[in-house]
Order: C-alpha cells, then sequence, then structure tokens
C-alpha cells in the first residue's frame, strides 16, 4: 500500500511538470487547440491520481486500524494525508493558473484580431466594444474589492475600538463603586483636619490670653 502511494505520488509529481510546461508556453500568449486538449486531458489524469491516493490511504487506514497501533505507523499514514492534501492544494493552485492564463491569452488574441479587423475595416466592431465593456467591468470589480477591503479593516479598527470602550466604561463603573467609600474617606480626613485646626485656634488664643495677663500683671 506504501509503495503503491509513492508511485502514485510520483506520477503526480510528473504530470505536475508536464503541466508548468504548458503553463508557460500557453503564458507567451498563443494557445492552440492542441494545447488546450492537452491541459484537459493531463487535469483528467491528475485528478484520477489524487482520487487513487486518496483510495490507498483510506485503505491503509483501514489496514493500520485492524491491526496493533504504532508509532511509525501513525506517523506514516500522517505523512501520506499531508502528502495528499498537499498535492490537491498543488494540483487546485496550477487548475486556477491555468485557466487564468488561458482566459487571458484568449483575451488577448481575441483583442489582436479586433484590432487587425478595426485597422482593416476603420470602424470598431461590436466585439471590440464589449471587450472594452468587459473591461471596464474588471476595472470596477477591482475598486469595489478594495473599498470592500477598506470597509474590512474599518470595521475590525471599530470593533476593537469598541473593546477598548468597554473595557474602559468596565473599569469606571468599578471606580464609581468603590467611590463612596473614597469620599467617606476623604470626608473623614476633611473632617480631623477641622477639628485639627480648631484646636491649634483655641491653643493660640489661650496662649494670647496667658501671655496679655502676664503682661498685665507686671
Amino acid at each position: 500500500m506504501e509503495r503503491k502511494g509513492k508511485e502514485l505520488g510520483l506520477g503526480f509529481w510528473v504530470r505536475w511538470m508536464k503541466v508548468e510546461e504548458d503553463g508557460r508556453y500557453v503564458d507567451t500568449g498563443s494557445p492552440t487547440v492542441s494545447s488546450s486538449r492537452s491541459w484537459k486531458s493531463m487535469e483528467m489524469e491528475i485528478q484520477s491520481l489524487l482520487e487513487k491516493l486518496l483510495d490507498t490511504n483510506d485503505a491503509m487506514s483501514r489496514c493500520a486500524a485492524s491491526a496493533a497501533p504504532t508509532t511509525s505507523v501513525t506517523q506514516k499514514l500522517a505523512r501520506h494525508r499531508d502528502i495528499l492534501h498537499e498535492f490537491t492544494q498543488e494540483f487546485r493552485r496550477i487548475k486556477g493558473n491555468m485557466n487564468s492564463m488561458r482566459e487571458h491569452a484568449e483575451l488577448l488574441s481575441s483583442v489582436r484580431d479586433d484590432i487587425s479587423e478595426y485597422k482593416a475595416s476603420g470602424s470598431m466592431s461590436p466585439r471590440m466594444q464589449l471587450l472594452r465593456e468587459r473591461a471596464a467591468i474588471h476595472g470596477s470589480i477591482s475598486h469595489i474589492d478594495d473599498v470592500i477591503s477598506q470597509a474590512q479593516t474599518t470595521r475590525a479598527a471599530l470593533n476593537s475600538q469598541r473593546t477598548l470602550f468597554g473595557d474602559f466604561q468596565g473599569k469606571v463603573k468599578l471606580l464609581s463603586d468603590k467611590f463612596p467609600i473614597i469620599r467617606g474617606l476623604l470626608v473623614n480626613q476633611e473632617a480631623a483636619i477641622k477639628r485639627y485646626s480648631h484646636s491649634l485656634c483655641s491653643d493660640r488664643g489661650l496662649y494670647v490670653v496667658l501671655d496679655y495677663l502676664l503682661a498685665f500683671k507686671m
């Protein structure tokens, strides 16, 4: 089972290298019917390999479950699952790139044809007008994506500020709950200061009276 999985993985990488070469060829802007058919055939082969690799992993998992589990077997199964995941992600990336490159190349080819037709006839064809409208729509979509991204960033900043204000409000409430105690302490301290001041005034008045009496007696 493990050897079969390795063979399937090797087959995937061989076809992946072929797809990379086809991708570079398509990216030059000269797609052909044969290249499109070649990629479609390769896509089906890779999809079939991934399905077989998935079946092989499931079979290995069933075999491991029926036997006594060991650390090495568990690690190998995990590694094979990781490889399958990497292959699947790589295939999706390649497929997306190939489709984008093909669309781009076809668009360039059609634009060249329309430009040649426009130069020959001296007027803009309806197809050229549609292509211009399509380019404008793509530009608008890109602008909308930028606005949405900025809105999401602003929303995240507002959520952060709301959390900060919530924490601040909680602290203020906690302080207000404790404020009567603090105010009571301040009132008691102020009363003590007033009593001390009154005591000082009384003592000072007594000293003044005594000084006056002593001076009068003398």
